[in-house]
């Protein structure tokens, strides 16, 4: 169960789980080729909430001949009842922030710093942004509130007891993978396969001796085309997971058919389960990786928890 210690020992309310943040650049590092880590600071990030694991936030970037809007960021009555959301949604096209979903990859409350890795890649308003990223520079954050009973919102790790973890992802889940396997007792083991661009993207992780990371590169390939082949070669490796029973009677998957529908399921945590798999990234690998899981391997779907966190061809709002 995850705990944290509630800023000046403040009650927990039945505020929204999230709330902004007021924040500033502190740091800039760059990584590696495709990876920068900026670090932000904010006179409220003692309440935001440390959960740490795959847990998303937003930001909201300033626009560049508009900065950031009025939404109420700084009100004090937006933070309890989440006006916030309705007077962004409600500013004309030209004045609204751009949002983007992020992970969160360190949170300091009691330094009031927050970690973000970006991916360094194409020209939207995030990339944009980072180009030019310097300390003293401002958005907003839209992150767990530490003082709502519904903080531990946007967390998608959940295996229960599963004593055999799998977690698969491109550049764009590595924070959340790091976060992870970082936080796994010493004494659980697990299975990362993380796909990067290039072999010169290979970042630290501290995890401990049970946990083995394997990196794919992709070296200018489509991404997430590294993934299914090393998932497979992974399950060729360990014939006792595959259930005959489940593989020679597909179970029914259902895939969002509209153009704007996320690919994204999350079951509860399994109870007594073998295995458990978490696997996010571009849409189109996701869906290839889940259904040989599912109807080829024959894993039961609820142990496969699976986000498309982007999609290749489509700007990720």
């Amino acid at each position: 169960m995850l705990t944290f210690e509630l800023p000046a020992a403040r009650a927990l309310d039945s505020r929204p789980g999230y709330r902004p943040f007021r924040a500033t650049v502190a740091r800039v590092l760059e990584l590696s080729p495709h990876f920068t880590r900026v670090t932000f600071t904010g006179d409220d990030f003692d309440a935001f909430a440390p959960h740490g694991l795959d847990q998303r936030i937003n930001l909201i970037f300033p626009l560049a001949d508009h900065g950031l809007s009025d939404c109420g960021w700084d009100d004090e009555q937006p933070l309890p009842d989440g006006h916030w959301y309705s007077r962004w949604r409600g500013l004309p096209n030209e004045a609204r922030n751009p949002l983007r979903v992020y992970t969160v990859r360190g949170i300091r409350p009691e330094a009031r710093e927050l970690d973000v890795d970006f991916v360094v890649h194409g020209d939207g308003p995030a990339a944009r942004w980072l180009a030019g990223a310097a300390a003293g520079d401002e958005l907003v954050v839209i992150g767990p509130d530490a003082l709502s009973i519904n903080s531990g919102l946007g967390i998608d790790w959940h295996p229960g007891n599963a004593h055999r973890l799998l977690l698969v992802g491109d550049e764009t889940a590595l924070p959340a993978i790091a976060s992870i396997l970082e936080s796994l007792p010493a004494d659980r083991s697990a299975q990362a396969i993380i796909e990067i661009p290039d072999a010169a993207d290979v970042l630290p992780i501290a995890h401990s001796a049970l946990v083995d990371v394997r990196w794919v590169p992709r070296h200018g390939g489509p991404p997430g085309s590294e993934l299914l082949p090393a998932v497979q070669d992974w399950v060729a490796a360990r014939p006792e997971i595959v259930d005959s029973t489940l593989a020679n009677a597909p179970q029914t998957i259902t895939d969002p058919t509209g153009p704007d529908d996320f690919l994204w399921d999350v079951p509860s945590a399994p109870t007594g389960a073998n295995l458990y798999a978490w696997v996010a990234g571009e849409a189109g690998a996701i869906r290839s990786i889940r259904r040989y899981l599912v109807r080829e391997v024959g894993i039961d779907k609820r142990q496969v928890a699976f986000m498309g966190y982007w999609r290749s061809g489509k700007a990720n709002d």
